[in-house]
């Protein structure tokens, strides 16, 4: 999917007119845009766009494998600072969160726009999606062996249930136009995560439920790569 060159990189005019597409997506809606608005955004020749895509179901579906590739990347560095199960927790809820504050269009093309093609919902595999529901699986897994997490519940279960969560909240802000805080949420969702999946030792506060290092800090969540924002 998408325009490699020699080395297997992405191409800086491929980022462009990915770039690019994000605006126009979220701007016009995806059966209201036309390539020809997104080569005018990005810069390019009408022509150029066709090289690196088949159609703009192809540009659609490029956006959300490059964008998810880049974001389970960051998921992988800042769990890997949570000590333990509880902390990698609420550094994912706040991460999440933080990631789509700080890229408002994006938002709109992931939760909407992307949505509604047949194609991406019946056709395509998500084999990103899988990977980053795995991310939470892991840390699921890792509570169950930790003893802060109940081992009564299926992971492929909980794992559906914390994305799903998180996804109606971004969802509604999406909906809204952006008209709350997103982050206002993040640690009522830890905390009902939490609370859910919970043994008795962290019920009862034999353990601290918040978890150090669970909070990263918001300047540090920039989607980037290379120096280009996503």
């Amino acid at each position: 999917m998408g325009h490699k060159n020699s080395n297997g990189k992405r191409t800086e005019k491929y980022e462009k007119i990915l770039d690019a597409a994000v605006k126009v997506f979220a701007k016009k809606g995806f059966y209201q845009s036309r390539v020809s608005d997104i080569a005018r955004e990005a810069g390019v020749a009408d022509g150029t766009i066709y090289i690196y895509f088949k159609n703009k179901d192809d540009i659609l579906i490029s956006i959300f494998e490059e964008k998810m590739r880049i974001a389970i990347s960051i998921f992988q560095q800042e769990l890997a600072q949570g000590e333990n199960a509880l902390s990698k927790l609420r550094r994912f809820v706040h991460v999440h969160l933080d990631l789509f504050r700080q890229n408002p269009e994006l938002a709109a093309v992931l939760q909407v726009e992307l949505r509604q093609s047949s194609r991406f919902m019946k056709e395509y595999k998500k084999v990103e999606l899988k990977r980053f529901l795995d991310l939470i699986g892991d840390i699921v897994k890792q509570g169950q062996e930790e003893g802060f997490f109940r081992k009564d519940l299926p992971v492929s279960l909980v794992k559906r249930f914390v994305f799903g969560a998180l996804d109606e909240i971004i969802s509604t802000w999406v909906s809204s136009g952006g008209k709350f805080n997103l982050m206002d949420y993040a640690d009522a969702l830890s905390d009902l995560f939490i609370r859910g999946l919970g043994t008795v030792k962290v019920l009862e506060g034999v353990v601290d439920s918040s978890g150090e290092g669970g909070v990263p800090e918001s300047a540090s969540l920039d989607f980037k790569e290379g120096g280009m924002e996503l």
